[in-house]
């Protein structure tokens, strides 16, 4: 039986954690809703600054001596920047794991914000920015998630390198005195851990942290349909997009078993039909993918001009054919990859934090792994083309990226 616990603090911090006991690890993961979000229209890539910087010293430690305390604690720790959070995350010895919290309780609370560190942690931002335009594959699916999803939902979390060059250490600092705070904030841990002795420390370490309100934003509509970016190369990449469902929508099963179906796995359409049988992709895949409210299927190949339209052409006609259902066949397939996956989550203390935290996030409650599995149990064929043949997939939004602009049939956009 999974042993999944939660604790709310009084400033609006949720603990939640699952005890693992044959682990001698733990891990955890602290979403704050600082996310890019929130960065101003003329900083973008403030919160990527931002997260580079309250990693250079905190409390009492300066940068140096906080890089080294977790190194000695043999904490593995990650940092990033999503659409809707700031997220640390790490995992180390099981004993170690109330030390760890403990420098991170200073790293979000208590940061230095070293002013002679600032154009260091703004050269790594820009590296990120150019980094992008060497990787077009990424360039390409940016570029479609901003149009498909709009403004602020569609952002990149890198910003701008003008944006980037102009912010201040002013503007991180008020980035972070406005969106750093508990509300709406999750901790989640997973591995060897005590109950009762972490929600005892986490309101040590994180009681005190001032509430405050989380701002509103205000979005506007993406750029649908086709966008074309030119780029003067012997490679072109697609990518389309449509709308979906959230994780927590009842449906959510129907689309991911479908999805897989076509992307998952060398037996997957998408690889027998784009890449096998044609020979026209090196890289081909969709994707499910949610925000808090909405949700996206997000497919991309990668190919070469003189086989791009035709390339896109299939694609679309699998993405047509999914109204015609999916077989059995190709359904156990996909349950059997997938409860791998899960029996997988189940070696790694890491990876459950970050799903716990997830699923606090999306449905306010934590998953038990057998309740996600009586879902898979429960999709079936049947129902699987039910759901198709009422939600089939329909008003794509399309980018490409090379040398030759593409033939899109206006009727699908």
């Amino acid at each position: 039986m999974q042993q999944i616990y939660s604790h709310r603090l009084a400033n609006g911090l949720t603990l939640v954690a699952e005890a693992m006991p044959w682990l001698e690890s733990a891990a955890f993961a602290l979403l704050v809703p600082a996310g890019c979000m929130h960065d101003p229209p003329d900083r973008g890539g403030l919160g990527n600054l931002t997260c580079e910087m309250i990693q250079r010293g905190a409390g009492s430690r300066n940068s140096r001596q906080l890089v080294d305390d977790l190194e000695n604690l043999g904490a593995d720790t990650s940092a990033s920047v999503s659409i809707a959070h700031m997220s640390f995350g790490g995992a180390m010895p099981a004993t170690n794991l109330d030390a760890v919290l403990a420098i991170y309780a200073d790293v979000v609370q208590r940061p230095h914000f070293p002013e002679d560190q600032l154009d260091d942690a703004r050269q790594v931002c820009i590296h990120d920015v150019r980094s992008i335009e060497d990787e077009l594959s990424q360039k390409t699916m940016l570029e479609l998630r901003r149009r498909h999803y709009g403004d602020p939902l569609g952002r990149s979390n890198h910003g701008t390198i003008p944006a980037l060059e102009a912010a201040s250490l002013a503007d991180v600092q008020r980035f972070f005195q406005q969106h750093f705070h508990p509300g709406d904030g999750i901790l989640a841990v997973a591995g060897k851990i005590d109950w009762p002795r972490l929600v005892e420390t986490a309101e040590r370490l994180f009681g005190a942290w001032p509430a405050a309100k989380v701002s509103a934003i205000r979005e506007t509509p993406g750029e649908r349909k086709y966008h074309h970016i030119p780029h003067d190369a012997s490679e072109t990449h697609v990518g389309i997009a449509y709308d979906s469902v959230p994780y927590r929508d009842p449906n959510y099963f129907q689309v991911r078993s479908a999805i897989g179906v076509l992307s998952d796995g060398m037996s997957s359409r998408l690889f027998t039909e784009v890449r096998e049988k044609r020979g026209l992709v090196y890289t081909v895949y969709a994707s499910c993918h949610s925000l808090l409210d909405r949700g996206s299927v997000f497919a991309y190949a990668g190919t070469t001009t003189d086989k791009a339209q035709e390339t896109l052409d299939v694609m679309l006609t699998e993405l047509k054919r999914l109204r015609d259902g999916v077989q059995d066949d190709e359904l156990a397939r996909l349950k059997a990859h997938l409860k791998t996956s899960l029996i997988m989550q189940q070696e790694s203390s890491r990876s459950r934090a970050g799903s716990i935290a997830g699923d606090w996030y999306h449905l306010g409650r934590v998953r038990p792994l057998a309740e996600l599995q009586e879902l898979l149990n429960a999709v079936t064929r049947q129902t699987i083309n039910k759901y198709l043949k009422h939600e089939p997939p329909a008003k794509y939004t399309i980018v490409s990226l090379g040398e030759r602009q593409l033939e899109v049939p206006s009727e699908i956009l």
